[in-house]
């Protein structure tokens, strides 16, 4: 049996453990020697503490095992939450958040994303006691606000559907008895209303970020607590009308394929939920429009894709537009339509820069107002397949006049996830035996350089014996998932243009 007595033997040989912790506060008598190994633990370990308490946690039919001790629960609880709530006192970088720091942001992407909200979750009879705490209760109304509603209506869609399985096994213990608790009553929502729109978040630097991500973490909250609507409706208002005015959230993307237009569109969304000003709406239905037109791929057709979709509608125009979530912005648009403070004319205004794809896909849902469809529908085309880039076949394309033509439409078509990032018509080309070199020049070089028997030829033409070149080749090919991808074309006038490889491509032209 190892005792206190045996700790500074252990320690000076091996770092202290969650199950020492555990196995000291077991006894009565040294549960403070316990607590004394907790300022060791990172948040991962001291979760470990509370979910490795009962060591009958994954028998369903063990007798009920003693909680955790009171004072050691209380002890794990502050070092738990005491970095985040030195961090709302003090927003700015902090040691320990490097990994959940959002870039330039200076606050971690989630608060307590992690071990803290699963110590605070074991423990929901300490909630109403917990936020009026005076310096963890701040950090405990973030958590519950992000964390509390959303873990309910996990375990909620849990049992609907039947799973037995839990994402995290510090949810198995008791979890009959600890499910109803996770969701907050009307008491303990209000009681959480002083951090619900994130003040900390008000007058941090770089307001285009932190006002954008203030914006959006609001909204997050009021989907998970719906009945913020209704009980603090103007401080929501006011909220949304102070990020947009300081981020400039409203500001249309400099450029029509800058990373913004996703992060329009999410703007876009949370105002439909949280703004009352005409003005607001009226500007986010107009930003969607300057948003670049999604490209809807149809695959050619293969066995094993036959297969995937037989009996289903899955290759309908409408859901191909959907694989790719290219119908956010619609979607975005009726959500605007249905927030009764946004004038019908901006949104009418905007069906006519929509893509015709999304116009039928208005049409299709069943929570459009009858207004928007009517619109919609006197704008739809008839012919939803038209809309659809379809990428042929070599057999199809020995038939057509010009089949190098069809290659560059495709690639001329706009640069969406559903074509540059996914790459179908990068692959269509790649494979095709009617490319050119002046198609292959357009291609991502990573892509091309998979081919050898087309790129090798073409290197060693151009590297020879050169080592330099060689090097060159090698260095513009090993770029991570930020930078640059540069084309094949690009690729090959870099190393012609600098021999010893000093110079790099710039851009992503194709």
């Amino acid at each position: 049996m190892i005792t206190a007595a045996d700790l500074p033997a252990i320690l000076r040989t091996r770092p202290p453990t969650p199950e020492l912790a555990i196995g000291l506060a077991r006894h009565p008598d040294q549960i403070d020697d316990a607590i004394g190994l907790l300022c060791h633990f990172p948040d991962t370990e001291l979760e470990q503490v509370v979910s490795a308490w009962n060591p009958n946690r994954y028998r369903s039919n063990a007798e009920q095992y003693p909680p955790v001790p009171p004072a050691l629960l209380d002890a794990v609880l502050e070092y738990a939450l005491t970095p985040l709530a030195h961090l709302l006192q003090n927003p700015g970088p902090h040691t320990g958040w490097e990994i959940s720091e959002h870039p330039g942001l200076s606050m971690p992407h989630e608060f307590g994303d992690g071990a803290s909200w699963h110590i605070l979750a074991t423990c929901p009879e300490r909630w109403r006691e917990l936020v009026d705490h005076p310096t963890l209760g701040t950090a405990v109304q973030h958590l519950l606000l992000d964390h509390a509603e959303a873990e309910q209506d996990l375990n909620r869609k849990k049992a609907e559907t039947g799973s037995s399985f839990l994402m995290r096994g510090i949810h198995d213990d008791a979890q009959e008895n600890r499910e109803p608790g996770l969701s907050l009553n009307d008491n303990l929502l209000q009681a959480c209303l002083p951090a619900l729109c994130l003040p900390e978040m008000a007058g941090l630097p770089k307001p285009s970020i932190t006002a954008r991500h203030r914006l959006h973490r609001i909204a997050d909250r009021v989907r998970s607590n719906p009945r913020l609507l209704d009980i603090v409706a103007e401080q929501l208002h006011a909220a949304a009308d102070e990020c947009v005015r300081r981020g400039r959230l409203l500001t249309p993307p400099h450029k029509p394929k800058d990373d913004l237009r996703y992060k329009s569109v999410t703007v876009a969304e949370d105002l439909a939920l949280l703004s009352a000003n005409p003005t607001h709406l009226a500007k986010a239905c107009a930003l969607l429009t300057t948003l670049e037109q999604p490209t809807v791929v149809s695959r050619p057709p293969s066995a094993q894709l036959d297969r995937i979709t037989e009996g289903t509608d899955l290759l309908t125009p409408v859901r191909l537009l959907e694989s790719n979530y290219q119908h956010r912005r619609a979607e975005t648009l009726i959500a605007l339509a249905s927030n009764p403070h946004t004038p019908r004319t901006a949104v009418t205004d905007a069906l006519p820069m929509l893509h015709p794809l999304e116009l039928s896909w208005i049409c299709h849902q069943h929570d459009v107002p009858d207004w928007l469809r009517a619109a919609a529908a006197g704008l739809a085309p008839a012919d939803e397949t038209e809309a659809v880039l379809r990428l042929l076949t070599d057999d199809e394309l020995d038939g057509h006049a010009d089949p190098g033509a069809v290659l560059q439409s495709w690639l001329d078509a706009p640069e969406t996830d559903g074509v540059w990032t996914e790459g179908e018509v990068h692959r269509a080309v790649l494979k095709s035996r009617h490319h050119t070199l002046q198609h292959l020049r357009q291609l991502p070089a990573r892509d091309v350089a998979t081919e050898p028997n087309l790129a090798l030829p073409r290197l060693l033409d151009l590297c020879g014996n050169q080592p330099e070149r060689w090097k060159a080749l090698l260095k513009a090919l090993d770029y991570g998932p930020r930078d640059e991808k540069i084309t094949i074309g690009q690729l090959l006038d870099s190393i012609k243009a600098s021999p010893t490889g000093a110079s790099s491509p710039e851009g992503t032209g194709r």
